[in-house]
């Protein structure tokens, strides 16, 4: 596995929930911290959640309060629930290590809230 791999993404409604995945092979994820990042149309790429090697958790001012981000350092997996969406959380959503220079981007996976 070159590329982290995101899964879990799809339509919701507004006020809805969803949890999506990242996967990561043992060199890629054994990194200092890890980032969920999403992207909109017409929109540059942002980070939405950080987490850092020991459970620093930071997030954008736009999520804060609905979305968690976690780790599970035996599945090699990251993890981003999503509470109370909005149409504005629209977005391709992305992991990757905001720490590394070079750290490969995957396919990501697409979130649409829309009624």
């Amino acid at each position: 596995q070159v590329q982290p791999v995101e899964s879990g993404g799809g339509l919701v409604q507004p006020g809805g929930s969803l949890r999506v995945s990242c996967v990561a092979s043992g060199s890629l994820f054994s990194v200092n911290a890890w980032a969920w990042y999403r992207q909109a149309p017409g929109k540059q790429r942002e980070s939405v959640a950080t987490i850092t090697a020991t459970g620093v958790t930071n997030y954008a001012d736009s999520v804060k309060g609905r979305f968690t981000i976690s780790r599970d350092n035996a599945k090699k997996a990251l993890y981003l629930q999503m509470n109370s969406l909005k149409p504005e959380d629209t977005a391709v959503y992305y992991c990757n290590s905001p720490t590394i220079r070079g750290f490969p981007w995957g396919q990501g996976t697409q979130v649409t809230v829309s009624s």
